[in-house]
């Protein structure tokens, strides 16, 4: 029997990647400040958002999740948001063509403000420093001062969510999510881009798909769906004081619902079943996640599946593979047996970022063709045990960095510092990440083709 939950029941666990605030009476007075404010989502979209998870669960549907690698105070822009929420609605309506069924759009928005390290410490030419953990926490300047954690970051954090949320609700409801317009901008990314005509059918029959229900009388202004669309948003629950603050019960069910995000998840780093961060999210009714690395064995894995989400309830547990291509078609399917063997109900999605990345002179980068490599061996895997390749977890933004190597622009190392603005980690470009959604839509058709075949000869 688990042990009674309260929201602050993780103090009494062992925890990692946090930081030590000296000042902790100013802590304190932040959390309570944050415990006054206004939930930045509400549990009834949780719960909207877990139902629409139980159908990828199913195969019914297909899960999108991208973002920034970490949100910046320095770079918080209208445009930045509206730049990043335009390349996933394209990529939504390029996935959705391939799968044939819905796709569940969950941003990396609107609360990705902290990171965890791989050491507590860097040193630059002698001089070592707390290491930045995103702006959350601490600046990104190595200086003294920048890098002692300030409890005021978390107010910060929390107003800049709260912006960047009510933009794209605007943004989502206000007719910018038309079909229209975001196939129009599609058919510009295939004007400019070397590898268009490779995709130039699928944006065929989008166009002859709309002009059919334009004729069916299915118009933006006589049909809702055609003009709006769901985000929801998402970020790993690192920072658990922030958490706890915006931890309410619901009115409605008497239920705990962390209303920082729609979806929380639990990083490779701190995924220990008996740590604090797994002890505050099993408490919570939110659409959970963690990331399944190399070292995540069958017994890691169904220990975390009972301990986040004892009762199976569909929607609610999203393993987030992170293998890294030389490893993902070897060490993902004893997971994916052990899960099927207990009848855990699980959305399986591909994070080909995160065990992808090299040092290439100053840089950190990542290669587009490990990263296909990955989905493609993450697709394979799935498609050898039977099951539902569910979902894509991308890195990524609206903007044109060159952060990434590789793609149909052909970014190279030596180009890397063209415009390299990422705070922590390498992002896909807007051009990349929809390359990589046509390359995924293709695989995705090719699996529509053979359950067919399969059921045809079945029949």
């Amino acid at each position: 029997m688990a042990e009674k939950w309260s929201p602050d029941g993780w103090k009494r666990k062992p925890i990692q990647q946090v930081p030590e605030y000296p000042d902790t009476a100013k802590l304190a007075s932040v959390e309570d400040t944050l415990r006054t404010f206004p939930p930045l989502v509400f549990a009834g979209e949780a719960r909207r958002l877990q139902a629409s998870l139980a159908r990828v669960a199913e195969g019914k549907a297909f899960l999108l999740q991208g973002g920034d690698c970490a949100e910046s105070f320095a770079e918080f822009h209208a445009n930045k948001i509206r730049d990043t929420f335009r390349v996933m609605l394209q990529m939504a309506v390029v996935l959705t063509f391939g799968a044939a069924c819905p796709v569940v759009k969950v941003g990396r928005m609107a609360g990705q403000f902290a990171k965890p390290r791989s050491a507590p410490t860097e040193t630059i030419d002698g001089v070592s420093l707390p290491s930045y953990r995103g702006d959350m926490i601490n600046g990104m300047e190595f200086t003294p001062d920048s890098r002692i954690p300030d409890p005021e970051r978390l107010v910060r954090a929390y107003n800049q969510s709260a912006a960047t949320l009510n933009l794209l609700r605007a943004f989502a409801q206000g007719g910018y999510a038309d079909l229209h317009k975001v196939h129009q901008w599609t058919l510009g990314f295939l004007a400019g881009s070397p590898q268009g005509e490779r995709y130039q059918d699928l944006a065929n029959r989008l166009d002859e798909t709309l002009a059919f229900m334009e004729a069916c009388g299915l118009t933006s202004e006589t049909t809702p769906q055609i003009r709006e669309t769901d985000l929801f948003t998402s970020h790993e629950a690192l920072i658990l004081q922030y958490e706890q603050a915006l931890t309410r019960i619901d009115s409605t069910t008497g239920d705990w619902y962390d209303c920082s995000a729609h979806m929380l998840w639990v990083g490779d780093r701190t995924r220990q079943v008996d740590g604090a961060h797994v002890e505050f999210l099993r408490g919570v009714g939110n659409p959970l996640g963690f990331k399944a690395g190399p070292t995540t064995t069958p017994d890691d894995c169904l220990r975390l599946i009972d301990a986040l989400n004892p009762s199976n309830i569909p929607g609610r547990m999203t393993v987030i593979v992170r293998m890294g291509a030389d490893q993902v078609e070897a060490k993902l399917p004893p997971l994916i047996r052990a899960v099927r063997r207990e009848g855990r109900s699980v959305v399986w999605a591909c994070d080909p970022m995160h065990a992808n990345t090299h040092t290439a002179g100053a840089y950190k980068t990542r290669s587009f063709d490990r990263i296909l490599a990955e989905v493609r061996g993450f697709f394979a895997v799935h498609r050898a045990e039977g099951t539902h390749p569910g979902g894509v977890h991308f890195e990524m933004t609206g903007q044109n960095v060159t952060e990434c190597i590789g793609g149909a622009q052909a970014i190279t190392e030596a180009r890397l510092g063209e415009c390299y603005q990422t705070h922590c980690d390498p992002r896909l470009n807007a051009n990349q990440a929809l390359e990589l959604a046509f390359l995924i839509a293709e695989m995705l058709k090719a699996e529509r083709v053979e359950q067919r075949r399969k059921a045809a000869v079945g029949a």
